[in-house]
């Protein structure tokens, strides 16, 4: 299934090209054409869903293993400190293409000042139970 108006669905299509790192029959992994840093990957299902509501469940179980072996390849590749697995659902959390993708962007000590992914950890809540308990209801 593939959208017609989808920038990634024309990558996978081949209608637009790309750097491929890593094919099989369900995802395509290419160089991201932006970069955080040099070996920054993005996977992408075959398969159009627009964010992680939509993915199948085979599928969103799998594109983690993928990730695990291009997070491996980019490791040994550039000797990076860590990796960065990333996926954002809805703009309001940073998704820009409504295609799923997960991105793999090598980290290295100090390079903050480059790259600047995180959150400022707030306090913990005295409720935390009942966080829970309404979190678990919709499950």
């Amino acid at each position: 299934m593939r959208d017609p108006n989808c920038i990634f669905c024309k990558i996978l299509a081949g209608e637009i090209p790309s750097a491929v790192v890593y094919e099989d029959d369900d995802f395509k992994a290419i160089l991201d054409v932006n970069p955080a840093v040099r070996g920054h990957v993005i996977i992408l299902p075959k398969n159009h869903a627009a964010n992680i509501f939509e993915l199948p469940d085979e599928d969103a179980s799998k594109v983690m293993v993928v990730a695990k072996k291009i997070a491996a390849a980019v490791r040994k590749t550039y000797s990076c400190d860590g990796v960065n697995i990333l996926q954002n659902n809805g703009a309001a959390a940073g998704q820009s293409v409504f295609h799923l993708h997960v991105h793999v962007i090598p980290r290295y000590e100090g390079d903050t000042d480059s790259i600047n992914i995180g959150w400022r950890p707030g306090e913990t809540p005295e409720d935390l139970a009942d966080i829970a308990e309404e979190i678990k209801k919709n499950l």
